[in-house]
């Protein structure tokens, strides 16, 4: 099973697919704003985060998660990660679509979100 890091500012949504995943025999890293994502990095196989995280006046704003997108692949880290978000057109047609494995909109079976970790985890779909 996969050694996974999950990053939602959503704490209800973040314990919700922590336990499914766990419950799948994955090993879960939880981190509950973007800031936190970093230090988790190098221990993850797959990276699942959702795309709008609280900007500085804590309204949810996309090019908050462009901007972990960015500093993910600017710290080295190549693990497959997967954009989970209510809003995926926010991430269609930028530099940083090309950065992720794959783009899943809310809300996101968890049949699926397996599959994807499955595939992504044996090296399928890893960005160019």
């Amino acid at each position: 099973m996969a050694r996974i890091l999950l990053a939602d500012d959503d704490a209800r949504q973040l314990q919700l697919r922590a336990r499914l995943l766990e419950a799948s025999g994955h090993e879960v890293s939880l981190a509950g704003h973007a800031s936190a994502v970093i230090p988790y990095l190098a221990t993850s196989q797959v990276v699942i985060i959702d795309l709008r995280f609280p900007n500085s006046q804590g309204q949810p704003d996309a090019a908050e998660g462009l901007k972990l997108i960015r500093q993910i692949r600017e710290s080295g880290c190549q693990a497959p990660v997967i954009v989970i978000s209510g809003w995926p057109e926010d991430l269609s047609g930028t530099p940083e679509e090309g950065m992720v494995s794959r783009v899943m909109q809310k809300p996101v079976a968890i049949e699926s979100l397996l599959g994807a970790i499955a595939e992504l985890a044996t090296g399928g779909s890893a960005p160019s």
